[in-house]
């Protein structure tokens, strides 16, 4: 696991959904997986409980596990631009596990 730790993926990039206010949250965990994958060459599973707001500097707390690592780690997934219908962010995994 420590190989995610600390890690930073920036300018990740989704459409937005409907009305282009917010990315659905199972839409933000695929994008955060897929993202980290591409970085460290494992998929994580990753779970968002919310939708985040397209808007630049909105967060989104989620959670983090690897298949045979018993720990979870949080994940904040933060919305660093807003091109039209796009909406591009950072991934950062914390490193210490969750309580």
């Amino acid at each position: 696991m420590s190989r995610l730790r600390l890690l930073v993926v920036p300018v990740l990039t989704l459409g937005l959904a409907g009305c282009g206010s917010s990315l659905a949250a199972d839409d933000v965990a695929e994008g955060a997986e897929d993202a980290l994958e591409s970085e460290v060459g494992a998929r994580p599973d990753v779970s968002c409980p919310d939708d985040l707001e397209a808007e630049v500097g909105a967060e989104a707390r989620c959670t983090l596990s690897v298949p045979g690592d018993s720990e979870e780690y949080g994940v904040t997934v933060t919305v660093t631009s807003v091109e039209g219908d796009t909406a591009n962010f950072d991934v950062q995994v914390d490193d210490e596990p969750l309580d």
